[in-house]
């Protein structure tokens, strides 16, 4: 124990160790005790979140048509994500024609659960969740305004019934996001929330019936999460894809810098096509971001069809 203190207090003398100070004890003490308080405040320390925009990883909803209620903490707070109460979320979200489970991104999660910190913490009541695309089709034809390529149909999507006297106040919130899509259906008493491109409007100028994805021209992708560490690969969807196929380039662009594409998808001439929306790629060997940039995806034959000649997703963040 002296050599292991060295010389404040066993430094041996003439076979006589040295008097311990109650002010040198004290410090040594103190000292040890602040090792594990430190490693206590380390492990305390929120992680960083995955999403720009998040809520505090609790959300509560109930299903207008069913009854059906759901309350859970969906995000640990070492920021993993608990997949069972994400599952129930997925069955509350469910398609009005399906048994099943629904799909829900996690995205739309995060985002629903700020929008339920905005709206005063209540439990949201979802009019529309996912929706199959045959179902979508039905309630067009029975003249809802439901878009072709509606978001519904890839669980990007949701419609919330909120009072009237907070409807339109919570929209204005919602758009200053500047995240998603916000809807304003003042008639209706709903809010239209889905994660596609930033962009607001209210029931008279949503221009469904216009067709506005046709042709691939609102053809998007979305990162899986908007921070990746260093190494990270990053997943990237395409959605709103009308028009298949798409052939995405095997290289694509992040912050001015070259990163590579890997699918498991089919291959044509050096680039991998994508048969439809909701397919998957991935981008590695992305270099740290110093700020937000946009992943951005070659198209590899640009269409007459308005298919752009990229497709940029949201801004993420590579860490250094």
């Amino acid at each position: 124990m002296h050599a292991a203190l060295g010389g404040a207090a066993g430094d041996v003398r003439a076979g006589r160790p040295r008097r311990v100070t109650p002010l040198v004890l004290a410090t040594l003490v103190g000292a040890a005790a602040l090792v594990p308080f430190a490693a206590a405040v380390a492990a305390a320390a929120p992680a960083p979140l995955r999403f720009f925009v998040a809520g505090d990883g609790t959300l509560a909803v109930v299903n207008g048509h069913t009854d059906e209620q759901v309350s859970v903490r969906y995000r640990r707070p070492d920021g993993t994500y608990d997949e069972a109460a994400i599952a129930r979320l997925r069955r509350l979200f469910r398609s009005a024609d399906d048994s099943g489970d629904g799909r829900l991104a996690l995205r739309l999660v995060e985002v629903l659960s700020r929008v339920q910190a905005l709206a005063g913490g209540k439990r949201l009541v979802l009019v529309s969740g996912y929706r199959t695309p045959g179902y979508n089709e039905t309630i067009r034809r029975q003249g809802a305004k439901a878009a072709a390529g509606s978001l519904h149909t890839e669980g990007l999507a949701a419609d919330l019934a909120f009072p009237r006297p907070i409807l339109r106040p919570l929209w204005l919130k919602v758009r200053s996001l500047d995240c998603c899509g916000a809807g304003y259906y003042a008639k209706e008493g709903f809010l239209h929330v889905d994660v596609g491109r930033p962009r607001f409007w209210e029931a008279a100028t949503s221009r469904v019936d216009e067709n506005l994805s046709a042709g691939n021209a609102r053809l998007f992708a979305r990162t899986e999460y908007d921070r990746y560490a260093t190494g990270e690969p990053i997943a990237v969807t395409l959605h709103a894809l009308t028009v298949p196929p798409v052939r995405i380039a095997r290289t694509a662009r992040l912050g001015g810098h070259a990163a590579r594409v890997e699918a498991e998808l089919p291959e044509r001439d050096g680039c991998f096509e994508v048969g439809a929306s909701g397919a998957a790629v991935r981008v590695v060997g992305a270099a740290p971001t110093s700020g937000r940039a946009p992943v951005a995806l070659a198209v590899c034959e640009p269409r007459p069809e308005r298919t752009p000649v990229e497709v940029e997703t949201n801004a993420v963040e590579v860490g250094r």
